[in-house]
């Protein structure tokens, strides 16, 4: 990897790596990609010696695009249990950085929310979800943010149809 490269990182979304920067901490001098995620303007720091631990991982291609249009209007899974065992699930679920189980997750708890509202946990979840899913794709589609929300909205629109 490499200044320049569109990358995804698990529980943050897809962004570009816009520098290197080498930091000293306990001591030690580390070298750190700094990543700027173009949603919310937010830049994270990620140790170079430590990408694949992190699940730090290349945009997806177009073809994988198709694969989130089929989870997006597949038949929500339904998890069982307290919230608290699904909030943990789903959180488990979206570490992995697995796009189209963030797909599945996006699906899941917005069909969900209109059935009959998430909790508060959830929601959050929800809306992590949903921005990770939204910045991958605005790489894979070279789309605006607003333009793949909407197609979101039109693939879960037509499940719930």
């Amino acid at each position: 990897m490499q200044v320049g490269d569109k990358v995804f990182y698990p529980m943050h979304g897809a962004g570009v790596i816009t520098g290197v920067e080498t930091c000293e901490v306990l001591g030690e001098q580390k070298d750190y990609f700094v990543l700027t995620l173009p949603l919310g303007s937010m830049k994270v720091m990620i140790p170079t010696d430590n990408v694949e631990n992190l699940g730090l991982r290349d945009i997806i291609s177009k073809d994988v695009v198709e694969e989130i249009q089929t989870v997006l209007k597949d038949k929500p899974e339904r998890v069982m249990g307290s919230w608290n065992k699904r909030f943990h699930a789903i959180l488990e679920r979206m570490k992995k950085g697995d796009i189209l189980d963030v797909a599945a997750v996006t699906r899941n708890l917005s069909l969900q929310d209109r059935r009959r509202k998430i909790s508060s946990g959830e929601r959050r979840l929800m809306d992590i979800a949903r921005q990770m899913l939204v910045s991958e794709l605005v790489y894979a589609c070279d789309k605006t943010p607003e333009e793949v929300d909407q197609w979101i909205d039109d693939q879960l629109e037509r499940k719930s149809a």
